[in-house]
């Protein structure tokens, strides 16, 4: 985006505080086992279903600016490299086979990205159809298994098949494609509905600024808590 949108801003910052409070919840009830927590109904649904905000909010940013497949290529990047060190703490026996993430957000946002040009020209009601479908596939086909490993990213897992963070393209390219119809549905001159309002202090200026970072806070944070939680370990023997 030339001229940034504060609000898409302010909401990608909420959804990032968000993940990141989710991913320090799990890191101590489930990999390090520091406390012992039984999830209540509403935190079990923000920790599986939360992550498709940003896979629609991002379907809104991708109409919003140019270079799709430049930044695409660069988080799925950064996704590879999330699955390289995944692998390591697996290979290096700091956590089971599951912690491997295969195909996760990062994963899906940058082919999603990247796939973008050829949904591009498409007017913002054929997108919601296109989106709508994909949904409904992806919901079809989610917990069937084949034997053929190379349709994980579609969402179709192996029989065994264990991750820390999986978003298929099926149903999740189409929350992808909903959210770039919204795009062009609620911003078509691409500005702000709120233009009056000064966004850059206060409580809606941290957001803001966790917003315009988001990708360099998800990259990072799992590795500080970690650390936080494996010195808590160590301190506790």
């Amino acid at each position: 985006m030339n001229k940034r949108i504060w609000e898409l801003d302010v909401f990608r910052g909420i959804c990032i505080i968000g993940v990141v409070a989710v991913h320090a919840v799990y890191d101590l009830v489930e990999l390090y086992r520091i406390i012992d927590w039984n999830y209540p109904t509403w935190f079990s649904i923000l920790k599986n279903w939360g992550g498709l905000l940003f896979v629609v909010l991002s379907g809104i940013c991708v109409t919003l600016g140019s270079r799709s497949v430049r930044r695409g290529i660069v988080v799925l990047l950064c996704g590879l490299g999330i699955t390289a060190v995944t692998y390591g703490m697996y290979h290096f026996s700091m956590a089971d086979k599951s912690i491997i993430i295969y195909f996760g957000v990062l994963h899906c946002l940058g082919v999603c990205m990247i796939l973008w040009p050829a949904f591009k020209q498409c007017p913002w009601w054929i997108l919601l159809l296109l989106g709508a479908i994909f949904i409904y596939f992806g919901l079809e086909i989610r917990g069937k298994t084949v034997n053929v490993k190379y349709l994980m990213p579609l969402g179709l897992m192996w029989k065994g098949f264990a991750t820390s963070d999986y978003f298929p393209l099926l149903p999740n390219l189409g929350y992808f494609l909903a959210g770039a119809g919204l795009g062009r549905l609620v911003y078509p001159r691409k500005q702000s509905l709120l233009p009056k309002v000064k966004a850059n202090k206060g409580l809606l200026g941290f957001f803001q600024k966790c917003g315009r970072n988001s990708l360099w806070i998800y990259l990072i944070h799992q590795p500080v808590i970690s650390g936080i939680c494996m010195l808590i370990v160590q301190l506790k023997k």
